[in-house]
């Protein structure tokens, strides 16, 4: 395992290579644990650079049984191979030359799913971010674009299948048992969209025509027997590559396009050139083991990594600090992709609520980071919220500023002018400044300054002059490294609702811009004033969350209503229904804490329940309405000093009481959300279920008996209610007999299929209070429970420690302690799995005295550790020190 250095990258030191590379050409001799790699390398001296400079190449646990300079060896005087690194003197120094090493790698052995590794008698790579140094010496960074041959040779027996990126070559047997197979991919490209996959798998095959009348091959290899159930991840497939056709101009540029599922995967899927890796349970979906959220998340990460083949491979990104050039636009192309497909206001609440949950606190914590860094110690940590979603809404911000016509045309300028390079964000974003002609050297701080801007806003309707004046404040908080910041550019969509529930139109703006309905707030403290405004209006601000702020604006419960009512926006519908419940919540949990019962507010329960029964709204919009603020949502606004066990109390008596005022509303909902007929995972079938469960949920607290969950449990015919009606028993009743029998039936039933039980173990870990920790150290036990699987990992620990508040929380500190134990357990095998699960502590200081203080020293315990990985040293030293 590579240990930590220290050493720190920072992006003002960027330096092109000394050496330019032309060609790649790779030869694997597969062997579970003594693979033979030969790697070819053409390079040629870059112009200036001096005549002495040696080849720096990366390595990282290679043993080396060979390095030749154009086929003659070279004598150990003239290279130094250290742990880290090949270095390689007296080179010629204008002609190309030929660089060959041979390395012995071990595929079985290699835990960290870094590099080749083999699970389940399958060969698969992982190169993203430094990956590829674990196979062969190279200069593994992203902007070394070079054109790949890759010839792979193994037994024909035990792996049948041998890929690679780009089109297919040949192969043919070689008379010993062995076969080979040949790939080329024409498209230059970094190192980290290398792929090989060689094994025994099934295909599902389609075909897609492009635009330009060109057949693609498309296939989708999984485990034998599981074909069927790839089924929906090539309907999307299919679709992707349309979209990207009609919205974006994109049309595919190989002859073949793949996707290889595979179960031990650190990610969730991987872009790689013509050959993308995807964690099976993105692949994988069928009516019995898939629930609706499960297919949305196949269609969008199908989408996602389909879109990375221009918004990453064809142009990629210069260096690492340029992560969310290819991410976060990425992820705004899946996420457009995901609103045309479904609900269009639906998936921008989901959105937000993932932003808020998941990258606010990050923003607002000791990783807090730019969107674009400036340094770092394990790149592995940055692949973040921050870059992917906080990334995706700065691209939806220039959408925002320069409207849709200038956004396209900024794009295909962006795809015209750097097709097969390496580039920063500065040339991104100077294609819109071209394709607009607007200055947007003020928006690009977004990119620059981390830190959530709160921006406070008050209003004053003058009746006499038919005016309102809105006047307007920014701050963006301290970050570590960034104490002090500048103004941002922040487009701020608006609505006026006049009392009739109609839109008022100004006739005069002074005091700022203003273009159609969104507002550029620009200054630390701005004024603006609308003439021609016949009466008061209702101000709905950030439509669409049009940007990702903290908006602190005292309104009244009755105007919030009346945006829930009126709006035309219906994410800014949901944002006041959300508004108006949150200060319910945050009562109640101070009530909690205090010992004493919460007051709720009936005039904003009739509110809720009003949108929730009203029929002229989609489904899966009042299912959203439904959901109340969670309990992270509560204590961010709280702020400090949380207390998670009253947050959780407070929310469940909220949660009853809106249960009792509105159980013949849920009664209703529950009989009149029923979808007849055999599933589908389309997207109004989809927003039913979720209707009809969230009604569910709050009939059983009204009721507070276990049978009516007993009976949807019984009664469901899909995942969706199955696995819903088994967390409503769960979390409700954990100790009822029913839900032991429940749980056990649900095990013996799906045992065979280990995404299914990932979502057992899930649930299971969710399930609030003091009896959480025992149960998840049962649950470790159970011999179902594999600790090398990323997935099983994650549904128990990672889902303990993210999603159960109460569970992990423990006010004498034993959550944190037996966490830190399977970190330190963890590191030495699976890096990347245990820096990522660690970070569920990132919010700690927030906790009242007695939790942040056990929390600090279990994290203290982590760093005291002899022996730890760059990527949880880094994490754990960043949370110490913020």
């Amino acid at each position: 395992m590579r240990t930590d250095t220290g050493e720190i990258i920072h992006l003002e030191n960027y330096q092109p290579t000394d050496f330019i590379l032309e060609r790649v050409d790779l030869t694997f001799e597969l062997d579970p644990t003594e693979t033979k790699v030969e790697a070819r390398l053409i390079f040629h001296r870059r112009e200036n650079v001096d005549v002495n400079a040696p080849l720096v190449l990366d390595g990282d646990e290679l043993k080396m049984t060979g390095l030749l300079l154009d086929q003659e060896t070279i004598e150990p005087a003239h290279y130094d191979a250290a742990e880290s690194s090949l270095t390689i003197r007296n080179l010629p120094a204008s002609a190309p030359f030929e660089i060959t090493i041979t390395t012995e790698i071990n595929p079985e052995a290699n835990t960290t799913l870094m590099g080749l590794y083999r699970t389940k008698n399958i060969y698969c790579t992982q190169c993203e971010a430094e990956g590829f140094r674990r196979i062969t010496y190279f200069p593994d960074r992203p902007d070394v674009l070079a054109v790949y041959t890759v010839n792979i040779i193994a037994e024909k027996a035990t792996a049948p299948l041998l890929l690679s990126n780009g089109n297919f070559l040949g192969g043919a047997g070689m008379g010993d048992g062995r076969h080979f197979a040949a790939w080329f991919d024409p498209h230059p490209k970094p190192s980290y969209l290398f792929a090989l996959v060689a094994g025994d798998l099934g295909v599902v095959e389609d075909t897609f025509t492009t635009m330009s009348g060109r057949d693609i091959a498309l296939k989708i290899y999984v485990e034998h027997g599981k074909e069927p159930r790839a089924a929906y991840a090539m309907d999307a497939l299919k679709r992707s590559m349309k979209w990207d056709e009609d919205v974006f101009g994109r049309e595919y540029d190989l002859d073949i396009f793949m996707i290889v599922a595979v179960s031990d995967f650190n990610m969730g899927a991987m872009e790689n050139k013509g050959l993308n890796v995807f964690n099976d349970k993105y692949v994988l979906a069928d009516s019995e083991t898939a629930t609706d959220a499960d297919y949305a998340n196949i269609e969008a990460i199908i989408a996602h990594e389909y879109f990375h083949n221009w918004t990453g491979n064809r142009i990629t990104c210069r260096d690492w600090f340029q992560l969310c050039l290819k991410e976060g636009l990425t992820v705004y192309r899946d996420h457009e992709f995901s609103a045309d497909m479904r609900s269009r206001a639906v998936k921008r609440i989901a959105e937000v609520r993932h932003l808020k949950s998941e990258q606010f606190p990050e923003d607002a914590g000791p990783l807090a980071h730019p969107v674009r860094p400036t340094k770092y110690r394990e790149i592995n940590n940055f692949y973040t919220t921050t870059v992917y979603e906080k990334g995706s809404e700065v691209t939806r911000m220039i959408a925002t500023l320069l409207g849709a016509d200038l956004f396209k045309k900024g794009m295909d300028l962006y795809f015209v002018r750097h097709d097969g390079q390496a580039v920063t964000i500065e040339d991104f974003v100077r294609c819109f400044e071209d394709a607009s002609g607007r200055n947007l050297t003020q928006f690009a701080l977004w990119y620059h300054q981390a830190g959530t801007p709160l921006v406070s806003v008050s209003v004053e309707y003058d009746t006499a002059k038919q005016s309102l004046t809105m006047a307007l404040e920014q701050m963006v908080p301290a970050t570590p490294g960034q104490p002090d910041k500048e103004p941002m550019h922040i487009p701020l969509r608006f609505g006026l609702l006049l009392p009739n529930g109609s839109e008022a139109t100004a006739t005069s703006v002074a005091g700022g811009e203003v273009t159609g309905d969104v507002l550029h707030l620009v200054e630390r403290k701005q004024t603006v004033v609308f003439e021609g405004i016949s009466s008061r209006p209702v101000v709905s601000f950030n439509r669409g969350f049009s940007t990702p702020i903290n908006l602190h604006f005292e309104q009244s419960a009755t105007d919030r209503a009346h945006i829930a009512r009126h709006e035309s926006d219906l994410f800014a519908r949901w944002q006041a229904l959300n508004d108006l419940a949150t200060p319910n919540l945050v009562a109640a949990t101070e009530s909690a804490r205090k010992g004493e019962p919460a007051s709720v507010d009936p005039s904003q329960v009739e509110t809720l329940l009003a949108a929730a029964a009203d029929e002229t709204l989609e489904p899966a919009f009042r299912a959203q309405v439904l959901a109340l603020p969670s309990e992270a949502d509560i204590a961010r606004e709280i702020g400090s000093n949380n207390d998670p066990d009253a947050i959780h109390s407070g929310r469940q008596q909220v949660m009853t009481a809106i249960a009792k005022a509105g159980r013949d509303v849920f009664a209703r909902l529950v009989e009149n959300m029923a979808v007849s007929g055999s599933f589908s995972p389309d997207a109004a079938s989809a927003g039913r279920r979720a209707l009809r469960n969230s009604a569910l949920s709050y009939l059983v607290y009204a009721e507070n008996q276990a049978e009516r969950a007993i009976k949807a449990f019984r009664d469901a015919n899909n995942m969706t209610d199955l696995s819903q009606a088994l967390t409503i028993l769960a979390h409700r009743f954990p100790h009822d007999v029913s839900t032991t029998e429940a749980l056990d039936e649900f095990k013996i039933r799906f045992e065979d299929n280990a995404l299914v039980i990932d979502k057992w173990f899930g649930i299971q870990a969710t399930i609030p209070g003091d009896g959480a920790l025992q149960r998840v150290k049962a649950l470790m036990d159970d011999p179902l429970f594999n600790a090398s699987n990323p997935n099983r990992v994650r549904s128990l620990l990672g889902t303990y420690a993210f999603a159960n508040p109460t569970g992990f929380n423990r006010p004498d500190g034993e959550g944190y302690r037996f966490l830190a134990k399977n970190i330190l357990a963890m590191d030495p095998k699976n890096p990347q799995l245990a820096a990522r699960i660690l970070t569920s502590m990132r919010s700690w200081r927030s906790l009242e005295s007695q939790r942040a203080d056990h929390a600090r020293n279990a994290l203290r315990d982590i760093a005291g550790a002899s022996k730890l990985s760059a990527d949880v040293s880094d994490i754990v030293e960043r949370m110490l020190k913020g």
